[in-house]
């Protein structure tokens, strides 16, 4: 069973995505937290193997909550937004979430999303981590961009040539899916070169690593 801890401010929400989770066979809600302080407290106690985390939350919201989940090691984060682009959502991506899903997404979509989450995959749609990579690698603005400055960022010395290709496909918002068929390797083999990948980058999320790949200039 995949466990799932629930964090939104609404009780209404968490009770309708308790319901959708249910009808998996294969997920099971381990506990549920209002806020961003009883969403990392509570993952501390249960060890879920994704936590479903509102942005926008009173007191400790969901982007510093993320970041200490992440940092702690005590399970995957999947954002759960209603807007597709805006700052919190770029917060949490960087605090290390593993991709997002939108509010209004299908029932089937949602499942899905965790189960790819629990496998270790991100979740993030290939066209809308496009426009995520290009809106947090644009130059500062209102504190929403990735970096300033000219010219490409430094990537680790130690990256062999077949990791700066997959680099370069995460970039694209490729899934290990089509890396696979893209770099002609086996999907599971291709799991093994991002694994690294991020390692070597020093990151989380497969989207830190599709921003480090545009800032690198190979995307």
């Amino acid at each position: 069973m995949i466990r799932v801890l629930l964090a939104d401010d609404h009780a209404a929400i968490r009770a309708g995505l308790r319901m959708l989770l249910a009808t998996a066979g294969d997920i099971e809600v381990v506990g549920e937290a209002g806020d961003g302080a009883v969403a990392v407290t509570n993952a501390r106690a249960l060890r879920p193997d994704v936590v479903l985390m509102d942005v926008r939350m009173p007191g400790t919201d969901g982007v510093t909550a993320t970041r200490q989940i992440v940092e702690e090691g005590l399970s995957e984060v999947l954002v759960l937004t209603t807007f597709d682009l805006d700052e919190y959502v770029f917060g949490a991506l960087r605090a290390g979430a593993v991709g997002f899903l939108l509010k209004t997404a299908e029932a089937s979509a949602l499942v899905d999303a965790v189960r790819h989450v629990a496998a270790g995959d991100g979740v993030v749609a290939p066209e809308v981590t496009r426009r995520l990579i290009a809106e947090l690698s644009a130059p500062a603005r209102n504190g929403v961009g990735h970096r300033g400055g000219s010219g490409p960022a430094a990537l680790p010395a130690d990256l062999t040539p077949r990791e700066r290709d997959v680099l370069a496909g995460l970039g694209s918002g490729l899934s290990n899916a089509e890396l696979a068929a893209e770099l002609t390797i086996s999907e599971a083999t291709a799991k093994t070169h991002v694994s690294r990948v991020l390692a070597k980058l020093g990151v989380t999320s497969r989207v830190q690593a599709a921003i480090a790949a545009r800032d690198a200039g190979l995307a």
